[in-house]
């Protein structure tokens, strides 16, 4: 009885599970390793601590996230992250700011690129979108509100979740913010 044994399935069912968790723990040890930046302590670091608390709501190893401190404290070799905002237009001319962190900004908007421009998107130039919206810390995170919100219509509002989702399997792209009700 090839291929009916109980491994095999829970096997499959572990890879699927383990390829999201590595792909979020890359995107959490990104964002600590920014935090970090401004600071190795999370006492008094208050976005690195709101980055340690996301990791370990979403049961990041303890080794991984001290690794991340590590790097990007300085105590350890690497490559530099930056975080980057990207400007963009999608579908019903709706306004995107989208944040990353990288290593390689050339890759990045080749990447967003690519992505935007099969979902009916395009990438703007600095400053075209950003004036939509206003740059606030809430607990010790980043964020952009948008200063009026626009309502899509069934069509547009399907394309745009269709990009949201395409833009969250990238492994660069930390957090979207929209002008959309």
């Amino acid at each position: 009885m090839s291929g009916h044994s109980k491994w095999s399935k829970i096997k499959r069912k572990k890879e699927l599970s383990d390829v999201k968790k590595g792909r979020l723990f890359s995107k959490f040890s990104k964002v600590i390793e920014i935090a970090a930046k401004k600071g190795g302590d999370s006492k008094t670091n208050l976005s690195l601590k709101a980055a340690v608390d996301q990791a370990r709501a979403e049961n990041m190893p303890l080794d991984n996230i001290e690794r991340a401190i590590k790097k990007g404290s300085g105590r350890l070799e690497g490559e530099v992250l930056e975080e980057v905002v990207y400007e963009a237009y999608g579908p019903g001319g709706t306004a995107l700011l989208i944040t990353a962190v990288t290593s390689n900004k050339n890759r990045t908007v080749a990447e967003l690129k690519h992505i935007l421009s099969e979902n009916g998107a395009s990438l703007s130039g600095a400053g075209s979108v950003r004036w939509m919206f206003e740059h606030k810390y809430e607990n010790g995170e980043s964020k952009w509100l948008p200063k009026q919100t626009i309502k899509l219509g069934q069509e547009d509002e399907t394309k745009l979740e269709k990009l949201m989702e395409d833009l969250d399997e990238s492994d660069d792209v930390t957090e979207v913010y929209t002008n959309t009700e």
